[in-house]
């Protein structure tokens, strides 16, 4: 049975969740790399745990907001099990006017992405001494200092000085030391490090 990006994603966090002690005792990577080329991001891709917003001109009736589920399709008034995730808001328009056009004279429908989470691999995951770890939606620029914020910072127990940025690059898995206490305490900015698509940030806790 073929392994879902779903599933990978949730084996890969445990993997690192169960590394996380070991980060706060072993030796530390690199620090992290400086400026980084940030990826020219495209138009936006539906992914699973998005909430759309499906407005049929003339036909309020079926106009409505529908969650995006764990298996990537949506479900609305007429029409059910349409595949949504990996596909943009306006591709998903014209496969829903189609769909509707079995049941309506020119269908006219918009699509738009009223809470967004995209598809995993262009998230930013964080684990471990966030106050609210979670899975971000990668933005344009983003750097750690943004993604410290909407987790709203690191717990008292955190080792922020320790914490572990993980990184694919060209095909292979790298790990840089990000020094959060410095950048949250001692105002260094020089430790807010660019993030990329699909990093992984670990914040290990002290130990006393």
């Amino acid at each position: 049975m073929p392994v879902s990006p779903a599933h990978r994603a949730v084996r890969l966090l445990l993997g690192l969740v169960l590394g996380i002690s070991l980060v706060g005792c072993a030796s530390l990577p690199p620090d992290a790399p400086g400026e980084v080329d940030y990826p020219e991001l495209e138009q936006y891709v539906i992914g699973p745990g998005d909430t759309l917003q499906i407005a049929v001109w003339r036909n309020p009736e079926l106009s409505v907001t529908v969650p995006v589920r764990p298996d990537g399709q949506i479900s609305t008034p007429l029409v059910e099990d349409v595949q949504a995730s990996g596909v943009t808001p306006t591709e998903l328009a014209r496969v829903m006017e189609e769909e509707l056009s079995r049941f309506l004279r020119d269908p006219v429908v918009t699509v738009i992405v009223t809470g967004f989470s995209g598809p995993y691999d262009r998230q930013v995951r964080v684990i471990g001494q966030a106050t609210q770890p979670q899975a971000l939606q990668y933005r344009e620029g983003m750097t750690v200092m943004d993604v410290l914020i909407a987790v709203g910072g690191i717990t008292e127990f955190a080792a922020g000085n320790r914490a572990v940025l993980v990184r694919r690059e060209g095909g292979e898995r790298k790990e840089y030391r990000v020094r959060l206490d410095d950048l949250i305490n001692g105002g260094d900015i020089t430790a807010n490090v660019d993030m990329l698509p699909g990093d992984v940030l670990i914040i290990p806790e002290q130990f006393f």
